[in-house]
């Protein structure tokens, strides 16, 4: 990780194929962790979890085209390998906040798919009990603290818990999400000064899917890589493929180990792609589908970590076989947030704060 110049990843899917080597030692003075190689397990295992949250968001999106989900609708498809990733290099007790595009944070993190689709139909059975909707959704159980809806405001919070890990003196790490609009927000770079001076073991994690909104990055943003944002504050950054899950998985495992071994925050700057726009109203015309197809065609994640997993002796039965409970994963919560009552009139008075 380093600050001048910002430094792309050199992981790849076809690193899975070589010999675990050790990294470089950055320009901080700090020895990186060796690249883990996964099995062949660990490669089905990440396969399947992208999958869940395509399928999911595919499904999210018929239920609100039939009118079962209401309100704003964030999906998620083309960037599963962003969450996929990080949340693999993370354990028990680290904690995770991300904006309003959250759907796959949430499974991601370990939130069943039926009791957040029942929260998207605004039914009893959802994870804030049919009240939060799409954008407000919460599990401590999990330590998923919620998509936000406000841009950027989750940056302040995500720093608020990684101050709690270094306050209460234990050695977790704090993933912050947010994408390439936010990174403009004043608030951004207040939670990037505390993170720096207190050195908390803050992960940023800009998921720059090229577009705020309805506008390209070229035509927003302003300066060198968002890699290089934290700079200013001494934070190091480092750009990311962030359409290849294992290149991601791999900057993930270096930055929750240096943020582990107290040298404080760090930025990463996931590359990557949403095939959808910005909600379920956007039209998306301020793209050509001919640009959306080639990323499709040339960068899926999925599509990629599966050809790499054919490669490795793995039968397409056992990918099929995967694809089917998936399946049948993502039909039971749908037939589940369609089930589940309305919640009462009453619980219009819980859970409230006076």
């Amino acid at each position: 990780m380093a600050c001048a110049p910002s430094k792309k990843s050199s992981s790849s899917l076809m690193a899975s194929e070589k010999e675990p080597v050790a990294d470089e030692v950055s320009s901080l003075g700090y020895k990186l962790p060796l690249i883990t190689v996964p099995s062949k397990e660990e490669l089905i295992a990440l396969y399947r979890n992208m999958l869940v949250i395509r399928r999911f968001e595919e499904k999210a999106s018929q239920l609100y085209g039939m009118g079962l989900i209401g309100g704003f609708c964030h999906l998620y498809i083309g960037q599963e390998a962003v969450v996929v990733g990080m949340q693999a290099s993370i354990e028990d007790g680290d904690t995770v906040v991300t904006s309003y595009r959250d759907h796959g944070h949430m499974l991601a993190s370990g939130m069943e798919a039926r009791g957040v689709m029942a929260e998207l139909t605004g039914r009893i059975g959802g994870y804030s009990k049919g009240k939060g909707g799409s954008m407000h959704m919460f599990s401590r159980e999990k330590n998923f603290f919620g998509g936000h809806g406000i841009v950027g405001a989750q940056v302040p919070i995500g720093t608020g818990l990684a101050f709690n890990h270094r306050y209460r003196k234990t050695d977790r790490v704090s993933l912050i999400y947010l994408g390439d609009g936010a990174v403009n927000q004043g608030q951004v770079y207040e939670s990037f000064n505390m993170a720096a001076l207190w050195k908390l073991p803050a992960i940023f994690i800009i998921e720059n899917n090229e577009y705020a909104m309805g506008t390209s990055q070229q035509r927003s943003t302003a300066g060198l890589s968002m890699a290089q944002r934290g700079c200013a504050y001494g934070i190091p950054g480092e750009e990311i493929d962030g359409m290849d899950v294992l290149a991601v998985r791999a900057a993930g495992e270096k930055s929750v180990k240096y943020c582990r071994d107290g040298y404080g925050p760090c930025l990463l700057e996931m590359k990557t792609y949403r095939y959808r726009g910005h909600s379920m109203s956007d039209p998306a015309k301020y793209r050509s589908k001919d640009e959306v197809n080639d990323v499709r065609q040339k960068r899926d994640p999925i599509d990629s970590i599966r050809r790499l997993i054919l490669k490795q002796s793995v039968c397409e039965d056992t990918l099929k076989k995967v694809d089917l409970e998936v399946k049948d994963l993502i039909t039971e919560a749908a037939n589940f947030s369609q089930q589940s009552p309305s919640p009462d009139i009453d619980e219009l008075w819980t859970d409230v704060l006076i």
